[in-house]
């Protein structure tokens, strides 16, 4: 199996996060919000720290690195569930390549998606108290593919507070 060696990068100090796609008004939606559930990229998310690093198989063939802001962070080392509000998860994903200096290894290649849940029991209580956001490029893909989010997450996560990723220590 070849190794993760480029995710490392990812790890950092995690920043303040303002929650702007959670506090907002119903109807104060910003251009650069997912549909349906209204969130946006946050600011800084690139500077957070590493919660685990995956490897979507085929048919994706991703890399994956999730990170979190400090209300996440101080959820998983403490084994907090549910999530409490106020917590961020963002997932950045790319296609794996090798690399070119060492073969074995696995790099990551072009980015493919950027999501975001963020943990708002009031504004998403349908969705188990999740919003969900998928971008591309740092625009909010379409309607459809927002509306598979909270299908697979109720499906098969429901135990973890309908989050996938588990902290890597």
């Amino acid at each position: 199996m070849k190794r993760l060696y480029a995710l490392a990068g990812l790890v950092a100090v995690a920043t303040p996060l303002a929650l702007s796609a959670a506090s907002r008004a119903a109807g104060d939606t910003p251009p650069d919000a997912s549909p349906i559930y209204g969130v946006t990229l946050p600011g800084g998310y690139r500077s957070w720290e590493l919660i685990a690093p995956a490897i979507e198989a085929a048919p994706l063939d991703e890399l994956r690195a999730v990170v979190g802001n400090q209300t996440a962070l101080d959820a998983y080392r403490s084994g907090t569930l549910p999530f409490p509000d106020g917590t961020v998860l963002v997932k950045l994903a790319w296609k794996q390549k090798p690399s070119p200096e060492f073969g074995p290894a696995t790099v990551p290649g072009a980015a493919t998606t950027v999501q975001v849940m963020v943990k708002d029991s009031r504004r998403y209580a349908a969705t188990g108290g999740w919003g969900f956001g998928r971008f591309v490029n740092g625009v909010p893909v379409d309607k459809a593919q927002h509306e598979t989010c909270w299908g697979c997450h109720e499906a098969l996560a429901k135990g973890h507070d309908f989050v996938f990723t588990r902290y890597a220590p």
